[in-house]
C-alpha cells in the first residue's frame, strides 16, 4: 500500500454482531462479546497501518430501545471485561477516549470510562474513540448550544465531542446507511460497506478497505489535477 495514501481518520459502524452469532447458533450476547474483544484486535490493526485515529460506534443514543436484557448485558459486560483485562490496558500504547452522553451510564460503567482514559491520556501517535450513547443529532444540538452566536465552521467544530474530520468511513454486516454516526464529521469523507460481520472483521478486512480507500480521488468540491 502506498503510506502517502493512509487516511488520518477511520470511523467504522460496528455492525452485525447477532446475526454473527445467530449464524453460529450462539445467542445475540456472544456475538456482542466477540464483537468487544475484536474492536482491540482492529485497532491495533489500524496503528500498525499507519490511521492516526479510529471512532468506532459502538452504543447510540437510540439502542436503548432494544430489549431490557440485551442492553442490559452491554451497560455491564464491558466493566467485567475491564476488570479481567486491566493489566493489557496499561499496557497499551494508544490513546483511548470516549465519546456520547454520560448521564445515562451507572456510577461502575462511568468509572471505568474515566479511569481508561486516565490510563492513556498522555499516549500519542494513535487514537480510539469509542461512541457510546453517541448520537451525531445530540451532538450537533449539544454543539449549538454551546458556542456562541452567530455560529461559525469553527466554533462548531470546536464544540463537537469527535473534532477531526473522517476520511474513510466504514460500515460493516452489509447494511448501507449512516444511522446517525457522525453526520457533520463525515461530510466529505469515502464511504466503505462489507457483508462482512464486525466480529469476522479483521486485519485482512482492513487492509481491503484501505486497498479501496487508496483508488479514490478526493476532490473536495474541486476538479482533479
Amino acid at each position: 500500500m502506498k503510506i502517502t495514501n493512509i487516511p488520518s481518520h477511520v470511523a467504522i459502524i460496528l455492525d452485525g454482531n447477532g446475526r454473527w452469532a445467530k449464524k453460529l447458533g450462539q445467542p445475540r450476547s456472544f456475538g456482542h462479546y466477540m464483537g468487544g474483544r475484536n474492536l482491540f484486535t482492529v485497532a491495533a490493526a489500524a496503528k500498525k497501518h499507519g490511521i492516526k485515529k479510529l471512532s468506532v460506534y459502538a452504543f447510540s443514543t437510540e439502542n436503548w430501545k432494544r430489549p431490557e436484557d440485551e442492553v442490559s448485558y452491554l451497560m455491564t459486560k464491558p466493566i467485567e471485561m475491564y476488570h479481567e483485562n486491566k493489566h493489557r490496558i496499561h499496557e497499551l500504547d494508544y490513546k483511548i477516549t470516549f465519546a456520547g452522553r454520560r448521564d445515562r451510564f451507572s456510577k461502575e460503567l462511568l468509572e471505568v470510562m474515566e479511569e481508561i482514559e486516565h490510563l492513556t491520556a498522555k499516549h500519542e501517535g494513535f487514537e480510539l474513540t469509542i461512541c457510546i450513547d453517541y448520537g451525531a443529532y445530540d451532538e450537533l444540538i449539544t454543539a449549538f448550544n454551546r458556542i456562541e452566536k452567530p455560529a461559525t465552521k469553527e466554533t462548531i467544530e470546536k464544540a463537537l465531542m469527535v473534532k477531526e474530520p473522517v476520511d474513510l468511513l466504514i460500515r460493516t454486516s452489509g447494511e448501507m446507511r449512516l444511522s446517525n454516526f457522525l453526520l457533520w464529521q463525515v461530510s466529505y469523507a469515502e464511504f466503505y460497506f462489507t457483508k462482512v460481520h464486525w466480529p469476522a472483521f479483521n486485519e485482512k478486512q482492513l487492509v481491503k478497505a484501505l486497498k479501496n480507500y487508496q483508488k479514490r480521488q478526493r476532490r473536495f468540491g474541486g476538479l482533479s489535477a
